[in-house]
């Protein structure tokens, strides 16, 4: 039903800034909820941010707040994070996600993976000197 492709991952020196990109085809209109998961070696999945797609309300981890900017452009059905003063810990493979129920981004379930029905692929983000 939807699709999504990330972008934009790469390699970065600390304190380096990266976009990622989250290109979503199907039945976008029917989605209500996307965001960015991460997950490193030998760690659980962690929510990043969320944003809703009607309203623009979004949601975001402490670790990020004032650093990663979560936004969209509705006319390309792409959704943004924008990553800036990157630390090591931010080192991940990153995804995107994306529901088509609005409780996905209420503020007690968001960073709850498995309220998301749809998932990328991935797309690695590795922060080293």
């Amino acid at each position: 039903q939807v699709q999504l492709v990330e972008s934009g991952g790469g390699s970065v020196q600390p304190g380096g800034s990266l976009r990622l990109s989250c290109a979503a085809s199907g039945h976008t209109d029917r989605i209500y909820c996307m965001g960015w998961f991460r997950q490193a070696p030998g760690k659980s999945r962690e929510g990043v941010a969320t944003i809703e797609t009607g309203s623009g309300l979004t949601n975001s981890a402490d670790s990020v707040k004032g650093r990663f900017t979560i936004s969209q452009d509705k006319a390309k059905n792409t959704m943004y994070l924008d990553m800036n003063n990157l630390k090591p810990e931010d080192t991940a493979m990153y995804y995107c996600v994306a529901d088509l129920t609005l409780y996905a981004c209420y503020s007690g379930s968001w960073y709850y993976a498995q309220h998301f029905g749809f998932w990328g692929q991935g797309t690695q983000v590795t922060v080293s000197s």
